[in-house]
């Protein structure tokens, strides 16, 4: 099975790049400066789970993208889709499978738009890792893992079959039943941190020792999941008391991607994490007024970044 990974990133890079060392069909669809990068230094990976160096790993650029793939894993950020599509959308065959780990669902529209909806699964990853100044891919914590499947939740003979080049990364790669489920959890546990961080420009532990703090994030976390709720997803038991514990976690130094985003002056997510969530409220009748207040503070940061 030949997969190709859109960029060699912290996400695309960390996960290509542990099945590549398990030996699966692994091409990397990378820009001319990533592709010299990897051509010079290789993959470099440091991790708790162990490090490794790829040399000269498999990878390919826009421009020369001519064969087909059976599947595409898509790793970009929600701001650079329109043009990661450009890129890969010569490697998508009749039987390509596009494989999303983008957060939110609004990315799922404009890929059935360009591909059709029976090319294109569900999917989600968990995972901190970033590239530093060397552009090696650092993971920082141990946990790991990599869902997809059909939108319908059966498990099909492409899913198995993906499930099967997946494993051989030993990444926590795994095949779900309840896709959407899962990338509806994901969005309410992310926009509940991203929103309350990046509003609040601080860690989870810094806002629930201020007057309010867990009111705050606690309201974060039930708009969120009232949205999740009327869009017939709503969070499950144990999914949610384990977020509200993350949320509640004194003295936690946990912070959103976004907010570390917006701390180096990079683009965010604001559109997609955020502004979805609260067109999807808005359809609902549900309520939103911190999301509201989030969203604006990230379009004014948008605004004021150029």
């Amino acid at each position: 099975m030949r997969i190709l990974v859109v960029g060699a990133g912290a996400i695309g890079g960390y996960f290509g790049g542990r099945m590549l060392q398990g030996g699966a069909d692994i091409t990397f669809l990378v820009r001319p400066r990533r592709a010299t990068e990897l051509a010079s230094a290789g993959l470099v990976i440091k991790s708790p789970n162990g490090d490794i160096t790829l040399k000269n790993p498999p990878a390919v650029q826009a421009d020369r993208l001519k064969e087909k793939f059976d599947v595409v894993l898509l790793s970009c950020k929600a701001f650079d889709l329109d043009d990661a599509i450009k890129s890969f959308a010569p490697a998508v065959g009749d039987n390509t499978a596009i494989i999303p780990l983008l957060n939110g669902m609004k990315h799922l529209d404009i890929l059935d738009g360009k591909f059709g909806r029976s090319r294109v699964l569900g999917g989600l990853c968990a995972i901190a890792a970033t590239l530093n100044e060397q552009r090696e891919v650092v993971q920082l914590q141990p946990m790991q893992s990599l869902g997809f499947g059909e939108r319908d939740d059966k498990l099909s003979d492409r899913v198995r079959a993906i499930g099967e080049a997946f494993a051989k990364g030993k990444c926590g790669a795994a095949a779900s039943e309840h896709v959407i489920q899962d990338m509806w959890e994901k969005w309410v546990f992310l926009a509940s941190l991203a929103a309350s961080t990046c509003l609040m420009r601080t860690s989870v532990g810094n806002i629930l020792s201020a007057p309010g703090g867990k009111d705050f994030l606690l309201g974060m976390l039930d708009e969120c999941s009232a949205v999740a709720t009327a869009e017939g997803h709503a969070p499950n038991g144990p999914f949610f008391q384990r977020t509200r514990g993350m949320l509640t976690a004194d003295g936690s130094p946990m912070t959103a991607s976004m907010f570390r985003d917006i701390k180096v002056g990079a683009p965010v997510e604001a559109d997609h994490v955020i502004g979805d969530l609260i067109a999807r409220g808005d359809a609902g009748k549900v309520p939103v007024p911190r999301l509201r207040i989030a969203y604006t503070h990230l379009k004014a940061y948008e605004k004021a970044r150029g």
